[in-house]
């Protein structure tokens, strides 16, 4: 189970590469296999190769990932009466976390395909579900996307693995700290989580 869901993180990171004006159901399977092509051919991620993995997830991926919002659903109503400065830090100790969280996945992808389940709703409108089922050997691993309209393309801001939304996830880890410190708390728990990765990568 551990791994399939390695499996299925890895395919959402693959499609929050939003750069295509087009439907969002053939934007999703476009970018995901696109990516998933790519990490098949690069022997360095699927040996581990950290740098690799985060450089692919930082200058391709989360540029086109609307981060605030995801942000703000982790936190929630705690974001409110942050201050500049604590949302920025904060912001930027997410985004460092939410690399480290899920760069890895990316060594799993294997034989992999992404297959659309039909899309319900409007597609034209500004934000839409759209429904994966990632297919390999065994049971198919549903991967839902949250998309909104960026310009002429998609930007996702969250996604949902096995009936859990990510942004979901976040907000339980993080709620200890916010109760007991705010986003103050909060700040520091992360900045020392990302901290203790780059000091494990090190070495």
């Amino acid at each position: 189970m551990l791994r399939k869901f390695a499996l299925a993180l890895a395919l959402a990171a693959a499609a929050l590469l939003a750069h295509a004006a087009t439907a969002p159901d053939a934007f999703v399977l476009q970018l995901a296999t696109e990516v998933v092509d790519a990490v098949k051919a690069d022997k360095a991620i699927q040996s581990g190769d950290v740098a690799r993995i985060r450089a692919l997830v930082d200058h391709k991926i989360l540029p086109n990932v609307d981060l605030e919002r995801m942000v703000v659903k982790s936190v929630g109503p705690k974001w409110r009466s942050a201050t500049p400065e604590q949302r920025k830090r904060l912001t930027e100790e997410f985004k460092t976390y939410l690399i480290n969280t899920y760069s890895g996945a990316l060594t799993q992808v294997k034989d992999q395909n992404v297959k659309l389940r039909p899309l319900r709703g409007d597609p034209n409108a500004n934000e839409v579900v759209v429904g994966t089922d990632v297919v390999n050997k065994g049971e198919p691993i549903q991967l839902d996307y949250r998309l909104e309209k960026s310009g002429d393309g998609w930007k996702i801001y969250d996604f949902n693995v096995l009936g859990l939304w990510a942004t979901d996830s976040f907000r339980s880890q993080f709620a200890r700290d916010l109760s007991s410190g705010g986003i103050d708390a909060l700040i520091q728990r992360l900045t020392e989580k990302n901290a203790g990765v780059a000091g494990a990568t090190k070495n």
